[in-house]
């Protein structure tokens, strides 16, 4: 046995030297000899923004050649780069014709275009070196796959509303079919090509996915301290039992914190006190939640970090803090007030329903039961909460995503405290929530890849005619309502070249008013469906787990009017301010 063994070694032994040999003998060999051709390039849309995963093909008198030492074709990365070298017979270049082609499915293939060869010099074994530079420009088209893409999102969208399937299902399934039908229909015929599977995982929001699930674990932990519920006393304490003054207080606490917390976070921390003051009341939960969840969205408005579109319109445009806060703060407030009063007699019949009997022993009572039960465990927590929002706070000097600082916090409270990880994990973090937002980033991800958002702002640009007033009007209320039904988050990216277009071209708009219509209409009109921001989508999904369970149709007669009175508002002051 142990000569066997040894033979083993030997024979294991001799193929790594023998494979080493062949390495080294490869590295060794002279490349052959040629013109060098270096080709580079960018490849762009109409409005500037570099588009990956084009195919980019060279062709030499009329044939296609590979690049040196790849089998695939030129495609390009991230920023739509390319850079590609080839090994030409000697004397072929400068007399030969190059050209260049470039296709991408839902973009109009750019035929054979001449490059310009450039001599450079030669290498050390006398090779000459040559250079080309071209940039490429590409157009949409409408293809099979757009109407696919569309229509599952539209699908999605109404099976959600009817209730058929539950939304997570529904958004997973949805971006499935897309992904398929991607590499069947799409392999056979590439008009029907939606989305690979590394686009639709690159599309992903991870910075949403991981700043969701550690505030979550913040508050998996912090509800161990009784926190939640001494704040819940508190507030009822505050507002001495009146129902309709208490939910004034929650719905100006939530739309404070959320002008400088994002509206997740907030909401997030918000729901565990609300849920304990709707139990004391005897009342559904979400007549308390709902209108907390949209003074959320309306504060958030506010400011640069309140709100995801914010922080894209703010890093884009290179607007400060103080400019939202300046531009926006006055129209969110007058928003707040009127929302708020439209709640109370809104969910008037609720409030008289609750439960208000010999205050001051309630509240002796609440005082009693509603107490610190780990007083530790609650500093450490506000501790490292308040360092998170920080880091929140520093987000324009660190450039830290806020998914960063949540987990980091979350983790670090969970180390100190001795909290069991996988329970919070099975526990604390809503899965289903999390599992629907990535099955819904992968669904919008193939309407915007195939072209229906760049659809919908260049029919904004085209309509506007130059005109500001029309503009401001097309860009908020365009905004507005297609953030109620899709994520505001790439609706927002794609609107940022097209605001950018018309503040050149547009007399007037260099004062920056459209930045201020496109954040005002996608941040309010977030809040007409259960599904238009992530904080309705997270206040919605925590209702149910304690259960409490709303439907799309009765979240959005409570919200879809109060986000067009807002919209409305906000209209009106860009008009008389600008």
């Amino acid at each position: 046995m142990r000569q066997r063994h040894v033979s083993f070694l030997y024979i294991v032994i001799f193929l790594a030297i023998a494979g080493f040999l062949a390495a080294s003998a490869v590295l060794a060999a002279p490349a052959p000899a040629g013109d060098r051709l270096s080709i580079s390039g960018l490849v762009t849309d109409p409005m500037g923004k570099g588009l990956k995963e084009v195919e980019v093909e060279v062709l030499v008198n009329g044939q296609h050649i590979k690049p040196t030492g790849k089998e695939a074709e030129i495609s390009t990365g991230k920023p739509g780069g390319f850079v590609a070298d080839f090994i030409l017979p000697p004397g072929t270049l400068p007399a030969a014709k190059v050209e260049v082609k470039a296709a991408k499915p839902s973009w109009k293939p750019i035929p054979a275009t001449p490059v310009k060869v450039v001599e450079a010099g030669a290498d050390a074994q006398g090779n000459k070196l040559f250079q080309a530079a071209q940039n490429l420009t590409l157009n949409r088209t409408i293809t099979p796959g757009f109407w696919i893409a569309s229509l599952i999102l539209l699908l999605v969208y109404v099976v959600i509303s009817l209730e058929l399937m539950h939304r997570t299902l529904v958004s997973f399934l949805g971006a499935a079919l897309i992904i398929f039908i991607t590499y069947t229909l799409g392999t056979w015929d590439k008009s029907f090509y939606i989305i690979s599977f590394d686009e639709a995982i690159g599309a992903i929001d991870l910075n949403v996915i991981f700043l969701l699930m550690g505030m979550m674990i913040f508050v998996g932990v912090m509800k161990k301290t009784g926190m939640f519920q001494f704040l819940a006393y508190k507030a009822y304490a505050m507002a001495k039992g009146n129902v309709f003054v208490l939910v004034l207080i929650l719905q100006v606490i939530t739309a404070v914190v959320s002008a400088f917390l994002d509206n997740v976070t907030t909401m997030l921390l918000m729901i565990p006190v609300t849920i304990e003051i709707a139990v004391t009341l005897k009342i559904n939960p979400l007549v308390l939640l709902i209108p907390e969840v949209f003074a959320s969205n309306v504060g958030g408005t506010a400011t640069l970090i309140g709100d995801p579109p914010n922080i894209l319109i703010g890093s884009y445009a290179n607007l400060s803090f103080g400019q939202f806060v300046q531009n926006l703060a006055l129209v969110c407030s007058v928003c707040l007030i009127i929302t708020s009063f439209f709640f109370l007699w809104w969910h008037k019949k609720d409030y008289l329903k609750a439960e208000v009997k010999d205050i001051p022993r309630t509240i002796a009572y609440l005082r009693e039961e509603y107490q610190i039960t780990d007083k530790k465990l609650m500093i450490q927590s506000l501790m490292l909460l308040g360092f998170t929002i920080l880091l929140f706070a520093l987000h324009g000097f660190l450039h830290m995503p806020v998914s960063v600082a949540a987990l980091v916090g979350s983790l670090i409270l969970l180390a100190i405290s001795g909290e069991d990880i996988v329970e919070m994990l099975e526990h604390e973090v809503e899965w289903p929530t999390l599992v629907f937002f990535i099955g819904l980033f992968m669904v919008i991800a193939g309407a915007e890849e195939t072209g229906l958002f760049q659809m919908i702002a260049n029919w904004v640009k085209d309509l506007s005619g130059g005109n500001l007033t029309t503009a401001i009007i097309l860009v908020l209320w365009v905004s507005a309502i297609a953030s109620a039904f899709i994520d505001n988050i790439p609706f927002t990216a794609t609107m940022l070249p097209i605001i950018a277009f018309l503040n050149q071209t547009i007399p007037g708009a260099e004062s920056g008013v459209l930045w201020w219509s496109l954040a005002l209409g996608a941040c309010l009109g977030g809040n007409g469906t259960m599904i238009g921001a992530s904080a309705n989508v997270v206040t919605v999904g925590l209702a149910e787990k304690a259960g409490y369970h709303i439907s799309f149709i009765t979240y959005m007669k409570a919200c879809w009017w109060p986000m067009m009175i807002t919209v409305t508002i906000a209209m009106v002051y860009l008009l008389i301010a600008y």
